[in-house]
């Protein structure tokens, strides 16, 4: 979702509550604070040689502090904090949005929007993980496998994923 589209789903639903779900019911705790709103660029080069450019928009979200109110962050304060950051950041609206957190038990990840709906008089950001592609052609990668090998490895071993053929000239 872009940051346009994000901000506008934001000012539809006025002083809704503001819940962030980050996978498997996991809701990032009421109290919590937007700590930064970041343009971040890529300029990447992928294993096929191919240069890849794209901007997104990142806002990080902090847990509650022991002195805060267990409340959830209305959009309209939410919002209230974004027009602030825009007032001095030039903000790309047609960056993708992506949401910042972690916390004691998770690390920090920068999250898609997966998806937003009501639910029991709250905003629901559905947030969903980032994954790892091969942004080469399929030509010169193959597919890439959807899920990464659970591998512990015992000290001083290595671990090699090759994820293209034998004589392949990237990956």
């Amino acid at each position: 979702m872009n940051t346009q589209s994000f901000i506008q789903t934001l000012e539809s639903y006025p002083t809704r509550p503001l819940v962030f779900d980050y996978g498997s019911g996991r809701r990032v705790a009421p109290g919590y604070h937007v700590t930064e709103v970041m343009n971040v660029t890529y300029e990447t080069m992928d294993c096929g040689g191919q240069a890849n450019f794209w901007r997104e928009t990142v806002v990080q979200l902090q847990g509650p502090g022991a002195k805060d109110a267990p409340e959830f962050m209305t959009t309209d304060k939410f919002l209230g904090i974004y027009r602030r950051v825009v007032a001095s950041v030039p903000v790309r609206p047609e960056s993708e949005v992506r949401l910042e957190y972690g916390d004691a038990l998770s690390p920090a990840v920068r999250y898609h929007v997966g998806a937003v709906a009501e639910s029991e008089g709250h905003l629901v950001i559905f947030l969903t993980p980032p994954g790892v592609t091969c942004k080469a052609d399929s030509s010169c990668c193959g597919p890439s496998p959807s899920v990464r090998p659970n591998v512990q490895l015992e000290e001083g071993l290595e671990l090699r994923v090759v994820g293209a053929a034998k004589g392949s000239s990237c990956c």
